[in-house]
């Protein structure tokens, strides 16, 4: 693990909404507008309900929400396109007429559904696939301008030599954008945690993030609840906030500079702590 991290710093405005990496840590607030995500499924179908649960997580210190309509947990359902925008268009609009200051990404790996998204409101598109399952993905996100967030994932769980592995796959997708229109400064990576990864991969990836810090770009961390915490502690998804607080507070040592998570509170002030000790380093990198 590095102790010297590279920050990156980017300034991204789009009229009252903005964000700025490079001063803090941002917490991205997770709100699923499904029924059957692996955490909070079915609790934000309601417009109503989603847009204050969207309101409080600023409140309570989100710097931006997600907003996704199709469950990417293991075993769930394939939504189509024109169920997928049924279910967040209503709520990008109603949280775009409420809160026009609130930053906005749309957890998709559509293209249609990216660019039906940006066009209601909001702002950043978040790819589980890395611009891999959808071919007009990149050049969507380059003409619509915004940041692109690449997940790392794959189809099978075949790796030759796991970390190189995920470095290469990334790369992949960093260069299907670039080559695609899509800015270097608009590049978000995201190292696929709980995705085609075991237990012991998903652990030897968490402590190998610098790695991708190394890469060029800033890294989102997404481990809220998820699988690897609950196996790791025998606990239940309700139960992994400390071993959340964990994963973030290691990630944000190595360089991560957003956590996207569902208990924005405890983890501002998680976040907040880590980002008290990391700046104060006389050795962090800027670029």
């Amino acid at each position: 693990m590095t102790l010297t991290p590279v920050i990156y710093e980017r300034n991204y405005a789009w009229g009252p909404a903005e964000l700025k990496l490079g001063t803090r840590t941002l917490i991205m607030g997770i709100l699923n507008v499904t029924p059957d995500s692996f955490s909070d499924g079915g609790h934000y179908t309601n417009v109503e309900r989603a847009v204050t649960h969207a309101i409080q997580m600023m409140e309570d210190g989100a710097d931006l929400i997600d907003i996704g309509g199709e469950s990417t947990r293991p075993g769930s359902e394939v939504v189509g396109a024109e169920e997928e925008l049924s279910r967040i268009i209503p709520v990008i609009e109603a949280l775009r007429e409420q809160a026009p200051h609130i930053p906005i990404s749309v957890d998709t790996y559509k293209a249609e559904v990216a660019r039906q998204a940006v066009q209601a409101g909001a702002h950043i598109i978040n790819d589980v696939w890395g611009a891999k399952a959808d071919p007009k993905m990149a050049r969507t996100a380059a003409e619509l301008g915004c940041p692109l967030i690449l997940m790392h994932n794959r189809q099978e769980r075949d790796y030759t030599n796991y970390l190189n592995d995920v470095v290469r796959d990334l790369q992949e997708s960093v260069q299907i954008a670039l080559e695609a229109g899509v800015h270097p400064d608009q590049i978000i990576l995201d190292p696929g945690i709980g995705f085609v990864k075991d237990l012991n991969e998903n652990l030897a990836l968490m402590s190998s993030l610098g790695l991708l810090n190394e890469m060029g770009y800033p890294v989102l961390l997404a481990t809220s609840r998820k699988r690897f915490i609950q196996n790791t502690l025998q606990v239940q998804a309700n139960d992994a906030l400390e071993g959340t607080a964990a994963t973030v507070a290691f990630g944000i040592a190595q360089g991560c500079q957003m956590v996207r998570v569902h208990d924005v509170k405890p983890m501002r002030r998680t976040v907040d702590m880590c980002d008290a000790m990391l700046y104060a380093s006389p050795g962090l990198r800027r670029k």
